[in-house]
């Protein structure tokens, strides 16, 4: 039949009960606070629960969550206690890691910047280090001095076997920022020199990139670095390299609230791919530890944003919702609307689902410029003041990660539960940041 309206899913239905409590703890007010996040923690636990039954208990696996995604300190925690490790881009990412209460021996330092300080201290704490170049690598001799190190050490290298869709999330193209070339004129030689050079170099790391990455090209990346790592212990003639940091970089699908692909349906690619990742025709007798470095995948679905709709209008026919989430909390869907798409739920001002109609609209944020878009020419029910805007999919680089522009202040952000008989819990994770409270900057003694 014609006409019929899809049922909710069961995640949305979840998303609508917890925006009706929101609004009347008043966690959600057009008054107060316009704007809020939220991350759904049953959600986080059922996905890192999945990614855990994804992989194979042996050889041993670290789930190191990607703290760029998501570097709220409740969160990281939370993974924490969920039985993930935390792999870290900076300095400030590392600081909120270990605050987290990560161990170092399950930290993972990743960046193509590390200074030399930031390589002692990581050295100093035990937490694994990826070289991105032979640089760091010189720098990593001189911070050891002779001495064997207590962190896992490996190199990551660069398959150069394309990127995906997205260009500014593909790191496996021929000329990458990222890693050091397999396939440069001479460049594995030199990396197998390396190696041999620094018997404490037991890791090799790879990542091929992440959202607009097909599976298959992430897969054949990873296998890249087995193949490399078998070469390094071949010609050795002993186990040296013992693990392969895969990176993350699992696709996530904003179209809807179904889950695809699946972590299980990646490891179905590394076993095609890269058997010896997990086998003994490694040669190695208990196969290849391995990291993983996933981010988006374990956040995105499990958190929303939500918005007051402030005011509404017409403009070349067109109607027009400006509402108060915009490009502070969704940079990227707003400076690349074409890659990072986003759903908009519409909802009346008590939380409920909005029926009636779809109307085609825009949905502008708060921002003074006119690109400042959520969705354009959007087909909902036609929003009104006082009305709310639920944005999916936003766990992971949106409410998390802020975008000061205009001075507009970051959003409350609250963690749910849902007991046994379905009350649902909120946590204070972050608080809204009060756009009247301003540091003013001492002048210093002696200044005019």
């Amino acid at each position: 039949m014609t006409g019929l309206i899809p049922a909710p899913s069961p995640a949305a239905e979840r998303r609508e009960r917890i925006l009706r409590e929101a609004v009347l703890q008043g966690l959600l007010d057009p008054e107060r606070s316009q704007l809020a996040a939220f991350v759904d923690l049953d959600g986080v636990a059922a996905t890192v629960e999945s990614l855990h039954r994804a992989f194979p208990s042996a050889p041993p696996v670290l789930h190191a969550f990607a703290a760029k995604a998501n570097s709220l300190v409740p969160v990281l925690a939370e993974l924490r206690r969920l039985g993930m490790g935390c792999e870290v881009a900076t300095a400030g990412e590392l600081a909120r890691a270990l605050a987290a209460g990560f161990a170092p021996d399950r930290i993972v330092f990743d960046s193509p910047a590390k200074t030399q300080a930031e390589l002692r201290r990581a050295l100093d704490l035990g937490v694994a280090v990826n070289a991105d170049n032979y640089q760091e690598l010189a720098r990593i001799d001189r911070a050891l001095d002779g001495r064997a190190p207590v962190s896992r050490i490996g190199v990551r290298v660069n398959s150069q076997l394309g990127g995906g869709t997205i260009a500014a999330m593909s790191t496996a193209t021929s000329t990458s920022k990222f890693g050091v070339p397999l396939a440069d004129r001479g460049s594995r030689r030199e990396l197998l020199r390396a190696y041999l050079d620094r018997p404490w170099l037991t890791w090799v790391h790879t990542h091929a990139g992440s959202q607009g990455c097909p599976l298959d090209l992430m897969a054949r990346g990873v296998a890249q670095a087995v193949e490399f790592a078998e070469e390094v212990n071949a010609a050795v003639g002993r186990r040296q390299v013992v693990g392969i940091d895969i990176g993350g970089g699992l696709p996530v699908n904003f179209a809807d609230d179904e889950t695809t692909p699946t972590f299980e349906s990646y490891v179905g690619q590394l076993r095609t791919h890269a058997p010896a990742l997990f086998s003994e025709a490694s040669g190695l007798r208990d196969g290849y530890e391995i990291v993983t470095e996933f981010g988006r995948s374990v956040l995105a679905k499990n958190g929303f944003t939500a918005a007051y709709v402030e005011y509404t209008k017409s403009m070349g026919g067109r109607p027009i919702a400006v509402t108060h989430a915009g490009v502070q909390v969704a940079t990227r869907t707003v400076f690349n609307p074409d890659a990072w798409p986003l759903r908009i739920e519409a909802h009346d001002a008590s939380g409920r689902t909005k029926q009636g109609r779809s109307v085609r609209q825009d949905i502008a944020g708060p921002a003074c410029f006119a690109g400042d878009l959520l969705a354009r020419d959007r087909a909902l029910p036609l929003l009104e003041p006082g009305d709310i805007v639920a944005v999916p999919d936003t766990g992971a680089y949106y409410f998390s990660t802020p975008f000061h522009y205009n001075s507009l202040p970051e959003p409350a952000v609250y963690g749910v539960r849902t007991a046994g008989d379905g009350r649902v819990g909120f946590e204070l994770l972050r608080r809204a940041q009060d756009p009247w409270d301003v540091p003013v900057l001492e002048p210093a003694v002696g200044a005019r």
